[in-house]
């Protein structure tokens, strides 16, 4: 039993995550900044049973302050519909930065963007440089598509050419931080 949450504000320059696994009678959780090294604490509660009443405890807790369900990583065994809501997500979004206008409606689904995406924008976010371009909306749309269009066998790190592996296709979102987000 794991979960992984995320709470992004980007006005309030928050874009955390909070994940939790039990594993026998142990409940370990991880928390911090999405992108950075994670705290970890390990809850030691004898017994499956308690671990997972625990577990349930403290999902409901980070669920009422705002955390929504999400993913470390997006890979080709996320949901197509997730897939497909982030691309659209991008499609809201791209008008927006070509007319390098950064009204509510564009923070709006910038925050539900990062919900479905967790993606390390550094310490400080600043809402207007997240996209600096429409080459990069279209750049991560792209990213995004290739999930949907692409046989899971195939790997994709960005920025190198596909390499056929037995491993399930996936985006680090390490990966692109390192190429994409270097601007922030």
């Amino acid at each position: 039993m794991e979960i992984y949450l995320v709470f992004v504000d980007t006005i309030r320059n928050s874009n955390k995550f909070w994940s939790a696994i039990v594993e026998d009678g142990n409940l370990t959780v991880q928390w911090g900044r999405v992108g950075y090294q994670a705290q970890t604490k390990v809850h030691t509660l004898g017994n499956h049973q308690r671990a997972v009443s625990k577990f349930n405890n403290l999902v409901a807790e980070k669920m009422m302050k705002g955390y929504r369900r999400s993913q470390s990583q997006i890979d080709s065994n996320c949901e197509v519909s997730e897939i497909n809501r982030a691309i659209e997500l991008l499609e809201i979004i791209r008008p927006y930065v070509e007319q390098r206008n950064f009204s509510v409606a564009y923070i709006n689904a910038l925050n539900q963007y990062l919900k479905i995406v967790p993606t390390p924008l550094g310490m400080q976010i600043e809402p207007y440089r997240v996209y600096r371009s429409v080459e990069d909306v279209d750049y991560q749309m792209e990213l995004l598509n290739s999930l949907l269009t692409t046989p899971a066998p195939i790997a994709v790190a960005v920025g190198h050419a596909p390499e056929a592996t037995a491993e399930p296709k996936v985006v680090s979102l390490k990966t692109i931080s390192k190429n994409f987000w270097r601007h922030l």
